[in-house]
């Protein structure tokens, strides 16, 4: 892996919404420890993405969150969300906690977790978070999780966000990457789907829903990410299976969306410009958004906002479908 250079590090400056990432695994940056580059005033360049709010560090207020009415929303209900101690998870777990919904967030990272319970009650979230540390490849560790979210309340959705990067051709993917990409990205979300599927059954209505963080590539496949890219596309088909047996009822969705400020991004930078032989502005200016018709990444809240809709009343014909926020990356071209 790439060491981050001086400009990276304002990058991810610029970029970074909290610390570590969405899931478990490797997430360091370097390779050596002992590296602590910093940048001077002079070293920083006049960002023109960060001029126009395209990679401003975001921060999450209530103002952000989309409220819906729903008779089952309350706080008798439960959502379980994985990767809930930063970005998109942190985010989604505070956005369904401020529609009243006991949240049930999953993650290795101890810290990360209780400064989620603290955002959520910072913005002032009628629903609670509750920190579940666990491991997501521990097959015990999981049917744990579920039951004792049992013990809070009624489980009727699950967020499958956690995941993870890698970036190496097909040639040179070191398997023990593969792997751990496919147990966090597949074989969990399928494994908790399996756990939370019969709570859901044997409500009264049987109404839930499962939600997928897939991505553009879910549709698309770039160099250099094979493994992502397949879990990503087996995530899509996760959420239809789910569908086809939900009988209506238990609906099953998957969310694909470009580029957002989250560590999963951020770091990925340096090795995506030592892949492709460009420099680190260029990954943003050129890879990143230069597709997309619209020239600022989603925010953390934006993509929780998705999961909100998706979970609630007016999603209900949202069965076996992806929602792809994007920004015109996948769809047009110039």
């Amino acid at each position: 892996m790439a060491n981050p250079t001086a400009e990276t590090l304002v990058l991810i400056g610029a970029l970074m919404s909290v610390a570590g990432i969405d899931a478990v695994g490797d997430t360091s940056m370097t390779d050596d420890p002992t590296d602590s580059g910093t940048a001077t005033d002079s070293d920083r360049p006049t960002d023109p993405i960060a001029t126009d709010g395209g990679v401003a560090e975001p921060t999450l207020t209530a103002e952000d969150l989309l409220a819906v009415s729903d008779e089952r929303f309350d706080t008798d209900t439960v959502a379980i969300v994985t990767g809930a101690s930063s970005g998109i998870g942190r985010a989604t777990a505070v956005a369904l906690a401020y529609n009243d919904l006991t949240v049930v967030g999953i993650d290795l990272d101890e810290a990360g977790l209780e400064e989620t319970i603290e955002k959520a009650e910072a913005i002032g979230a009628p629903g609670r978070v509750v920190a579940a540390t666990g491991d997501l490849t521990d097959d015990d560790r999981m049917a744990d999780v579920v039951d004792a979210a049992s013990e809070e309340g009624t489980i009727r959705y699950l967020a499958n966000i956690a995941g993870l990067q890698h970036i190496d051709r097909i040639s040179e993917f070191p398997m023990e990457k593969f792997d751990l990409m496919y147990d966090v990205m597949v074989r969990a979300p399928f494994l908790l789907s399996k756990l939370v599927v019969p709570h859901v059954e044997a409500t009264g209505d049987g109404i839930g829903a499962i939600g997928n963080m897939a991505s553009v590539h879910a549709h698309y496949a770039t160099q250099a990410k094979p493994a992502y890219i397949i879990t990503k596309f087996a995530l899509r088909g996760l959420a239809q299976a789910i569908a086809a047996e939900g009988k209506g009822t238990l609906r099953g969705f998957s969310l694909s969306v470009g580029y957002v400020k989250t560590p999963l991004v951020t770091d990925q930078i340096p090795d995506t410009a030592e892949e492709r032989g460009i420099s680190e502005r260029e990954v943003i200016e050129d890879v990143m958004l230069g597709q997309a018709r619209t020239k600022e990444m989603m925010t953390p809240a934006e993509v929780a906002n998705l999961f909100t809709l998706g979970f609630s009343k007016h999603g209900r014909q949202l069965n076996g479908g992806d929602m792809l926020f994007d920004g015109g990356y996948t769809l047009t071209y110039e």
